[in-house]
Parts: C-alpha cells; sequence; structure tokens
C-alpha cells in the first residue's frame, strides 16, 4: 500500500474524485445543467424559429408559383385579344382599302370621262372653227373670181320674195 500511497497517479486520481465531490455537493451539476437546458431552449427556440420561416417562405412560394400562373393566363388571354383585334383590324384596313381604290379608280374615270368631253369640245371647236375659216376662203375666192355669186343672187331674190 506504501507503493500505492508514492504513486502520483493515484493521487492524482483521488485529487480528481475530490475535486468532483467537491463540484457535486455545491451543486455545479445542476447549474451546467441549466445552462445546457438555457442553450438547448435557445437552440430549440432558433430552429423553431427556423421552421416557421420556411413555412412562411414555402407558402410564399406556392402564392407565388399562383400568381404566376394566374400573370401567364392573364397574359395568354391578353395576347390571344390582340391576335384577334390585330386580324380585325387587318380585316377592316383591307375594306377600307378596297373602297378607297374603288373611289380612286371613279374619280379617275370621271376625271377620263371629262378630259375626254372637254377633248371632243376642243376638237369639235377647232372643227368649226377651220370649217369656217374653209368656208370664208371660198366665199372670198368665188366672190374675187366673179362679180355676183348665182347662189346668192337666187338666195337674194328668195329674201325679197319672203320679206313682201
Amino acid at each position: 500500500m506504501t507503493e500505492l500511497l508514492t504513486d502520483s497517479h493515484f493521487w492524482v486520481a483521488i485529487a480528481f474524485v475530490v475535486f468532483v465531490a467537491i463540484l457535486v455537493m455545491a451543486g455545479v451539476h445542476k447549474l451546467a445543467w441549466k445552462f445546457l437546458g438555457e442553450a438547448g431552449a435557445k437552440v430549440q427556440a432558433q430552429l423553431d424559429e427556423a421552421a416557421a420561416i420556411r413555412k412562411e417562405a414555402e407558402d410564399l412560394l406556392a402564392q407565388i408559383k399562383v400568381q404566376s400562373a394566374e400573370a401567364e393566363k392573364a397574359a395568354a388571354a391578353m395576347l390571344e385579344t390582340a391576335r384577334a383585334e390585330a386580324k380585325r383590324l387587318e380585316k377592316d384596313a383591307g375594306i377600307k382599302l378596297a373602297e378607297q381604290i374603288k373611289r380612286r379608280g371613279e374619280m379617275a374615270e370621271r376625271k377620263i370621262a371629262s378630259a375626254e368631253a372637254q377633248a371632243t369640245a376642243e376638237v369639235k371647236a377647232a372643227a368649226a372653227d377651220l370649217a369656217a375659216s374653209l368656208a370664208e376662203n371660198v366665199l372670198a375666192a368665188r366672190i374675187k373670181g366673179a362679180k355676183t355669186d348665182p347662189l346668192i343672187d337666187t338666195a337674194v331674190k328668195g329674201l325679197a320674195g319672203k320679206l313682201q
């Protein structure tokens, strides 16, 4: 047993047991358990808070997915409405263009008819002027060649009889 009393490991073991006994009697284990319990409670509160935040995030994600789907449906509806409106406008523009072409064609025909009538009138006027000029020349030539024209004499005699 003297050997045991001289062994340093033995005394370290005894000191450790005495130290642990003093700590147990002082209630350090309760204090340590309390600190561990509080730390565990804090960790549990943080885990609960993280779970709540995750739940909120999942709910928000689900809500965003629903809104995204609704927005896609609304966009598709707007696109279809815009396509229908574009087709309607294209059809209306085609009709208006056809009407405008028809009106311009009719206007061109009226201008052509007017130009034809004016040209015809100018040709008739030119022909009448030419005929009058030719008649004047013929009459002037007859009068120059003869002192009296038998046709004029006959016409004058006919007039004299009608006047009486």
